[in-house]
């Protein structure tokens, strides 16, 4: 019996599925015409000539000449017609539509039948001659002996030979007549004759996990979205998305079924899956009281001249104005000293430490304030409001030095090493008011032909000496107090070089001596796993939090004493609290916590001149989130508040109430929509958040950052393999965009191009547009062209051997978009691959479409296919575990037949 491939996901066609007797076709709608894959539809264009032109007259496939014009082709089964345009139908294709025998001659296929059938008048189906009629004629008597007869004669006749003895399926001859049998998955029926498929999902599932769906004399598992079938075809397994790359810009964690992208601190999430910089300074500005700086994943408020940063880092206070009680923080300290001939040297950093590890290979650690804020301000501001007053610029000094065979990992001082004998000769004691140190040994390729293989690390290190009015004297002046500073700085630096070079510089956080870079040590198993800052929790390097410091000598997070706090991850010292009095809290995250005086903070809605009580009430008119501030802030435009001690602009009297995606402008007292690039989810606010990092909006009035969208066509272009990708994946892709992409295959390879499944929204009448062919000329050859969405994988190879790919979006709705992966192969294999992805086996079965959406398992073909060698890399069960067995034997049968085709 013909099986109707047309049910079974639509045989794989992209638009009409045709049955045919033995076989079946795809067809396109009006506007389109067939790929050469048998299995896709592309659009006409309007103009233009050869294949594009609909009036080319090829039956079934028109290719170009590389002369020009066009040559028409048959699909297999079919042969060209003398007029060299329409295709016959040979016995080769579906058993040339006969039921039982083919013939082919000149005319086309003739069909006939076995014995004892009769060629239907359609000339295609066989019936019994009928033999009924003829027993009627002979025998009318209605005698018991007469019936007997023909039972008799019935139960002679009946054989296997003739109509397969009735049977539908199997039959067997024996002594008592013809005995019917059915195949696996089917089950008799009472006539003994018909076979019944059994619907195996109606018992226990059908064995599978999730979904169960009947087939003809079968059925097949499938499983929920985010989870994969594996190869015994009956399990359901969590596909750990966290485990493909670039699936989060930042933190990733798996869950049964799906996912969750986080981000650093500082960031936040657009497109589901990416981190971009917060812009603070957009959101009041800062808090800040005058300027605000925004930097990648903070920011920094800025002070007019002659003004400085308050502890609580917002606020600008006068510069002569100290914090009374408020001790100088304790400056660096350069320390060197000469063991039998060795120099070694260590900086101590008390105060004002940060540590920020750029990459796996480099950090950047300063430590103390810069006197002056220049453009290279730092990450941390000053804690303490320093009282000394500064005669004259400092003096800046810049060093670079070099570790051979080294790698710039802060780790603390081995106990081996600190054991050092002889008497110790301290030669250089030198104070410092500000250190940056950068360690990089990220490798950088040399276009020398011998790149030596050992490791380099580089450390520029920058040094700032204050200048102090006390050491100014009748016998030295200004001048000659620079000279001798600039001095020492350098005989330290100097020292300092001669220590590095003997990896004998240490620097010193809360008492633990860290080596800056070190040679590569066989390290112990299960040790220093994580880089300096981060501990190892259940498997995972988790970061020290906020109100600790990490101990490089214990290798844990350590809670800051009372009398100091810490407001950064990752560090490795607490700050000392400005009270300076050892009082407080342990494990204070900020300065408010410090405790002692650090108690007595203003509250949100209060200020004081030094934001410790006593604190003022806001007036009306004003108002102050946050604690510790020394001024409220004016809703401005003479509104006033409902009450004295507001907390929000929302608690000022507005004339309007402005919905989300608006802002209140205080001026004209009217609301305002964000302008394009900035949205406002919240009620009643006075400001629109700008988009993180360089992502913008299609439209103004945006309520939600989700409306943020990169606008950068994604992909990567290899050689061999690559993918190509519409802006904002997996995010709705943006309003008016084009993207174009140009594969070029190096010599002798062609292109395998791999859709999993592409969103463009059906009702835009194709306003969104991919569109795949042989160069930006709209008569050239085209590989694919799709306006919709279409959730099931196919895969085709190129028309032509390069692509120019081009993805347009207009105003309207937008969609998810796509991620399309493909990879280049060696041309002599071009019969092989086309005879897969023609197949529509590869696309019937839920499971190989499943495979064709699997980003590993593609990565695998991908990489068997770009470099067959590879193929050896994967054992025989490595396979097995990786594709079901209806998969690699679909592969076998056509490599086999593809390798050795005479056998």
């Amino acid at each position: 019996l013909d099986v109707d491939e047309c049910l079974d996901n639509n045989g794989g066609c992209q638009q009409i599925c045709v049955n045919t007797m033995g076989s079946y076709e795809c067809q396109c709608k009006e506007g389109f015409f067939l790929s050469d894959n048998q299995h896709t539809c592309i659009h006409r264009s309007i103009e233009g000539m050869n294949c594009m032109n609909k009036d080319h007259g090829c039956a079934h496939i028109c290719r170009e000449t590389p002369k020009g014009g066009v040559a028409c082709e048959c699909r297999p089964g079919f042969e060209l017609a003398k007029n060299q345009k329409d295709c016959k139908l040979t016995c080769n294709y579906g058993n040339g539509g006969c039921q039982h025998t083919c013939d082919d001659t000149d005319t086309g296929p003739v069909c006939g039948c076995h014995q004892k059938y009769a060629l239907h008048s359609d000339g295609r189906t066989c019936i019994e001659k009928d033999e009924a009629a003829i027993e009627s004629s002979e025998y009318n008597a209605t005698s018991v002996a007469d019936v007997d007869k023909r039972v008799k004669r019935r139960l002679l006749m009946e054989t296997c030979a003739v109509n397969n003895g009735g049977c539908d399926r199997t039959c067997k001859d024996t002594a008592t007549g013809v005995r019917c049998s059915c195949p696996v998955g089917f089950t008799l029926q009472p006539d003994g004759k018909t076979c019944k498929d059994i619907d195996e999902c109606l018992v226990n599932n059908g064995g599978c996990d999730h979904f169960c769906r009947n087939t003809v004399g079968s059925f097949e598992c499938s499983c929920q979205k985010g989870y994969k079938l594996l190869t015994d075809e009956r399990t359901c397994q969590d596909i750990d998305e966290c485990s493909f790359e670039r699936t989060c810009d930042h933190t990733c964690i798996n869950y049964p079924g799906s996912f969750e992208c986080l981000c650093h601190k500082g960031y936040t999430l657009y497109g589901l899956t990416h981190c971009g910089d917060i812009d603070e300074c957009s959101i009041s500005n800062g808090s800040c009281d005058f300027g605000c700086l925004n930097t990648m994943g903070s920011y920094e408020c800025v002070c007019p001249p002659g003004k400085k940063l308050h502890w609580n880092k917002k606020d600008c206070v006068e510069m002569v104005k100290c914090l009374p009680n408020a001790k100088p923080g304790p400056k660096a300290q350069l320390v060197c000293s000469k063991t039998g001939g060795i120099e070694s040297c260590f900086l101590s950093c008390p105060s004002n430490a940060l540590f920020v590890p750029d990459s796996e290979n480099s950090y950047t650690l300063s430590c103390g304030i810069p006197v002056q804020h220049g453009k290279a301000q730092p990450r941390r501001n000053s804690t303490l409001p320093s009282c000394s007053d500064f005669l004259a610029p400092p003096i800046k000094q810049k060093a670079r030095f070099k570790i051979k065979d080294a790698k710039c990992h802060l780790r603390p001082r081995s106990k081996e090493k600190t054991k050092d004998s002889g008497k110790q000769v301290v030669s250089d004691n030198c104070q410092v008011t500000f250190v940056n140190l950068k360690c990089d040994s990220s490798k950088k390729k040399r276009r020398g032909r011998k790149s030596p293989s050992k490791e380099v690390s580089h450390i520029t290190a920058e040094f700032e000496v204050e200048m102090k009015s006390e050491e100014v004297s009748d016998t030295c002046n200004i001048d000659c107090v620079r000279k001798r500073m600039e001095q020492k700085l350098q005989t330290a630096i100097k020292t300092l070089r001669k220590s590095i070079n003997k990896q004998q510089f240490y620097i010193q956080f809360s008492g633990t001596e860290y080596e800056v870079a070190q040679k590569p040590a066989k390290t112990t198993e299960g040790h220093e796993v994580c880089s300096t800052g981060q501990i190892l929790q259940d498997g995972k390097c988790v970061t020290c939090s906020t109100g600790t410091f990490y101990s490089g000598e214990h290798n844990q997070c350590v809670p800051c004493s009372p009398g100091t706090y810490q407001d950064t991850e990752g560090q490795l010292t607490c700050e000392p609290c400005p009270s300076n009095d050892g009082q407080g809290v342990a494990g204070a995250r900020n300065v408010s916590e410090c405790g002692g005086k650090w108690s007595l903070i203003c509250s949100p809605g209060h200020y004081s001149s030094d934001g410790f009580k006593p604190c003022t009430v806001c007036p009306l008119g004003t108002y102050q989130p946050e604690p510790g501030r020394t001024l409220c802030f004016p809703c401005g435009g003479g509104l006033v508040t409902k009450y004295e001690g507001a907390v929000s602009f929302q608690d000022c009297e507005t004339k309007v109430h402005c919905s989300p995606g608006h802002y209140y402008n205080s001026t004209t007292h009217r609301c305002i929509r964000c302008p394009v690039g900035t949205y406002q989810p919240e009620f009643g606010q006075n400001y629109c958040i700008t988009c993180p990092g360089n992502t913008s909006t299609d439209f103004d009035g945006s309520t939600n950052v989700t409306h943020c969208k990169n606008q950068h066509c994604g992909g990567e272009l290899g050689d061999y393999t690559g993918y190509i990708e519409s802006p904002n994946y997996p995010g709705d892709y943006p309003a008016n965009v084009e993207c174009i992409w140009n594969i070029n295959p190096p010599p002798k390879r062609r292109i395998l191009i791999v859709v999993p499944e592409i969103f463009l929204p059906i009702e835009d009448e194709c306003g969104d547009v991919l569109v795949m062919r042989k160069s930006a000329s709209p008569t050239s050859i085209t590989t694919y062209e799709t306006c919709q969405t279409y959730e099931r994988p196919i895969a085709f190879t190129s028309r032509s051997r390069k692509l120019w790919i081009q993805f347009k979006s207009n105003e309207g709705n937008s969609g998810k978009g796509f991620q399309v992966p493909y990879v280049t192969y060696d041309e002599d294999y071009q019969q092989l691959i086309e005879d897969i992805v023609r197949d529509g086996r590869l696309y019937a079965s839920e499971n190989h479409q499943e495979i064709l959406k699997d980003k590993k398992l593609i990565k695998a073909l991908f990489d068997v296919l770009a470099h067959p060698q590879n193929y050896f890399k994967y054992t025989a069960q490595e396979s097995k575990e990786m594709f079901p067995r209806s998969f690699i034997k679909l592969l076998r049968s056509k490599v086999s037949r593809f390798l050795r085709p005479y056998k």
